[in-house]
């Protein structure tokens, strides 16, 4: 049901999102409308594009409901508008569907910043990242859940069906590249591999130890951009090259790539001294120009996506299930969301680079948030007196306000990774017992290990056992290639017979591990040091 006040009626003058409407314009929601095919055939007393528009304030006002957004939407208007009801929002957002927000979302995202502005680029790459988030609950009906099913933790279920969202992300402005999400059970692995078609060959990827999977790295390395993702502890991929640096080249599937093996501790003002190992593939294999040191920090950057999931998860959302009881309206919400998040990022992007050499990590998201809820209500919002007026054109409101209260310059500092949520395994998840307040660091040291190389020139690093026996074997025959059959007659093991298939299994187990290299069907070697230091010179 739909009211108006009398006299003269302007139906489309809901369609705004305050100064937001500048990124998001009306010519491009009818543009994508029109594509879409969600464009209504007739004049309504609400037309598509302003349930567009409304859509998009839903993820403003995330904690109010559907009527009140729309009194939000109406507020600063001088002319008469339509006063809906909850069911003719409720239509409004059915007929516009899904497809509308998810082109919107497709139009907007992408890098956000120049290749000049600080913190976005690494040498001539743009640093981004991709992980997955998988917190967002949403209600607990039955069509969500033959959708995405019951979460189950170590506690049980728990009390909300669970949305996994995957983002790629420019790290140096947290600014949206692209996103899928759907039903956890589908795995960050699978959702990864969507994203890769987005990354192109200016782009270093840095990413989590999920996702150094055989098939994914090729994905990547097929697209022509550059990664540097942390391995899995249990992967030993084999040693080819060491390098003058500690790091050394390897083989993984068909890529050639070099691998990094670092240790870093933090040390805390009072006292405390925390770290931990890290092993990185990358396809950045000259230690000239990219020395391991410098890698295992330009690393850290990929942390800068758990600040988008935080702005998204806490700051638009507060924390909150969103409202969608089925399918297509948690698809529409979550589009819209990420349409809106791009867009505040697009905004304090343009007006961070009006300051030179201003990172935008120093740009606070929740000033910005507030700002365009209170440019909502108001659409001519009130100027700061400290900036001058050409500057506020150049900026707007909300760009002028992120400006005037920019945070510090990241100080370096610890603490531990807790969350208040009772089902999470970081409730009370704190291995190295980092302390619970944020504590400063003052110093930070990063270690490279060379691998260690079994072989006959080191007898100490020499493991005993079968394995110590076969790489002593293996070194003493001139790094060539031995016969599984041969490698058993020196160990005095009989040539058939089960004992033989035991230690075929065994071989094919280290070659699996990267211990050894298979050079044809039951054939392996092993390298040795001399063979493997690449010169130092240039």
């Amino acid at each position: 049901m739909v009211q108006f006040v009398t006299g003269g009626t302007d139906v489309f003058a809901p369609g705004h999102i305050g100064e937001l409407t500048q990124v998001i314009p009306p010519e491009l929601v009818d543009a994508v409308l029109e594509e879409t095919g969600a464009r209504e055939r007739r004049l309504r007393s609400l037309p598509s594009r302003v349930g567009v528009y409304f859509v998009l304030t839903l993820g403003l006002f995330e904690y109010l409901g559907a009527e009140l957004v729309w009194g939000k939407l109406v507020a600063g208007l001088t002319v008469t508008v339509p006063r809906p009801s909850e069911k003719a929002l409720r239509d409004l957002r059915r007929r516009v569907g899904v497809a509308p927000f998810k082109r919107l979302f497709e139009v907007l995202a992408g890098p956000l910043a120049q290749p000049s502005t600080p913190g976005v680029c690494y040498r001539r790459w743009r640093t981004v990242a991709f992980d997955g988030c998988g917190s967002l609950n949403v209600p607990d009906h039955e069509r969500n859940r033959s959708w995405l099913g019951r979460t189950h933790r170590h506690h049980g279920p728990t009390g909300y069906p669970r949305l996994m969202l995957m983002t790629l992300c420019e790290t140096g402005t947290r600014g949206l590249i692209a996103a899928v999400f759907g039903s956890a059970s589908k795995g960050e692995t699978d959702y990864a591999h969507d994203l890769v078609g987005h990354l192109t060959t200016d782009m270093l990827l840095l990413a989590d130890r999920a996702f150094d999977s055989n098939e994914l790295l090729a994905d990547i390395a097929a697209q022509g951009a550059q990664f540097l993702i942390r391995a899995t502890s249990t992967r030993r991929p084999p040693v080819l090259a060491l390098l003058p640096d500690g790091s050394y080249l390897t083989r993984i599937g068909t890529l050639r790539l070099r691998v990094i093996e670092g240790e870093i501790h933090a040390r805390t003002a009072h006292g405390g001294d925390f770290g931990g190992t890290y092993r990185l593939l990358t396809t950045l294999s000259d230690h000239r120009t990219d020395p391991a040191a410098h890698l295992v920090r330009l690393y850290h950057e990929r942390w800068e996506i758990e600040i988008t999931y935080l702005a998204l998860r806490h700051t638009l959302l507060k924390g909150r299930v969103l409202r969608s009881k089925d399918p297509v309206g948690l698809q529409q919400e979550m589009w819209a969301l990420l349409t809106l998040y791009q867009a505040l990022r697009s905004v304090i992007v343009t007006a961070v680079e009006t300051v030179p050499g201003c990172d935008p990590d120093r740009a606070g998201f929740t000033v910005a948030v507030e700002a365009a809820r209170d440019a909502v209500v108001s659409p001519v919002a009130a100027a700061l007196p400290s900036q001058s007026n050409s500057h506020r054109d150049l900026v707007g409101h909300i760009g002028t306000l992120v400006l005037h209260t920019l945070l510090p310059s990241r100080r370096s500092r610890l603490s531990a990774r807790v969350v208040k949520c009772g089902t999470s395994r970081y409730n009370i998840w704190n291995r190295d017992g980092r302390p619970r307040e944020s504590t400063p660091i003052t110093a930070i040291e990063i270690t490279v290990h060379p691998p260690v190389l079994p072989g006959v020139h080191d007898p100490g690093q020499t493991p005993s056992g079968r394995w110590g026996q076969v790489c002593k074997i293996l070194a003493a025959n001139a790094n060539q290639a031995m016969h599984m059959r041969d490698i058993a007659q020196h160990l005095g093991l009989a040539t058939t017979g089960n004992r033989l298939k035991g230690f075929t299994a065994q071989l094919c187990y280290w070659a699996r591990n990267g211990r050894l290299i298979r050079t044809a069907p039951n054939t392996y070697k092993i390298t040795l040091p001399d063979s493997l230091t690449s010169p130092t010179g240039p």
